[in-house]
């Protein structure tokens, strides 16, 4: 037997297909990817419910007057939030090269960086911890003016919604630094396509759900 063929032999004893003729690890991340989807609709929809519904300051999207008789700007600054939203899609164009380096591992075309996971994957998470600041800012800043997650319907349906969706990105994170430890140990490749791509699903969906997020609590008046 070639050592191609006892590869693939290898390859496909340690791949576990199920009666779909999927991997069972790509089914399970489907059927968590599916929970996940009713637990951020339940979410939205909780928001959406009590959107507008604050009797009192700070309010998303019109100035508002503090009990001394100050005013104050709508609380939500949309350009620092655009930012963030910009490098966490970018983040995911990083994720594809990932896996596309990790698949492609030792093909033509696929040398220098291109062909870097490590480089990919650092690259992705980076982008995620970064937008993880973005949002700790925000946070941080809400506060200092005044909106906590008691404050009104608004404080909390707001900060339960991103506060949700920046704990799943802190885990993608986690998740990426941890293929970067095996990257580096024992490197990734072909065989192990599996295990970046099962991580890229969760973090595309993450990256889906942030853009709905974004549309609806800071574009949509």
């Amino acid at each position: 037997m070639s050592a191609i063929a006892a590869g693939a032999h290898e390859a496909h004893e340690h791949t576990h297909y199920t009666t779909t003729g999927l991997d069972s690890r790509k089914i399970a991340i489907w059927a968590f990817i599916g929970s996940e989807c009713m637990l951020f609709g339940s979410l939205i929809s909780t928001y959406l419910v009590y959107k507008g519904r604050s009797v009192v300051g700070p309010f998303p999207h019109e100035a508002w007057t503090s009990p001394t008789g100050e005013i104050f700007k709508p609380i939500l600054n949309i350009p620092v939030t655009s930012m963030s939203t910009g490098v966490l899609l970018f983040s995911s164009l990083a994720m594809v090269l990932a896996l596309a380096a990790v698949e492609n591992r030792g093909k033509p075309g696929y040398e220098g960086i291109l062909g870097s996971s490590k480089f990919w994957l650092l690259a992705t998470a980076l982008m995620g911890a970064t937008f993880l600041g973005f949002q700790a800012y925000e946070f941080t800043s809400f506060v200092h003016e005044g909106l906590t997650i008691r404050t009104n319907l608004f404080g909390t349906s707001f900060f339960t919604l991103t506060g949700f969706h920046g704990g799943h990105v802190a885990v993608g994170v986690l998740w990426l630094m941890t293929l970067l430890f095996i990257d580096m140990k024992r490197g990734l490749g072909p065989k192990d396509t599996i295990l970046v791509d099962i991580c890229a699903l969760y973090w595309h969906f993450v990256d889906v759900v942030w853009i709905v997020i974004f549309a609806l609590v800071y574009l949509i008046k």
